[in-house]
């Protein structure tokens, strides 16, 4: 083979391997984009989230009050129905 041959071929491989790593990087550049936006759906969402969920600790409080005083009328009902299962026996 000649000088000139083996030139060209040298630099037909190197085209090649140019355009693969171009094509590469195009895709890591296409996968980041795409990321990017999935990303910014994503906080979009978890801010949402957030300011749907920041009145319920005030409900929750009230909640919580309700069932305290529900907890003390089953409380007394059981105890009813332990003494009248201690009648029927």
């Amino acid at each position: 083979m000649t000088a000139e041959v083996l030139t060209w071929i040298t630099l037909v491989v190197a085209a090649l391997v140019v355009v693969v790593l171009v094509g590469y990087l195009v895709a890591v550049g296409v996968s980041l984009a795409r990321a990017n936006r999935h990303l910014a759906r994503l906080a979009g969402g978890l801010e949402a989230i957030a300011s749907d969920t920041h009145p319920l600790p005030e409900h929750l409080t009230t909640v919580n009050g309700a069932l305290a005083a529900l907890l003390a009328g089953l409380r007394s009902a059981d105890g009813h129905l332990v003494g009248i299962r201690r009648v029927l026996r």
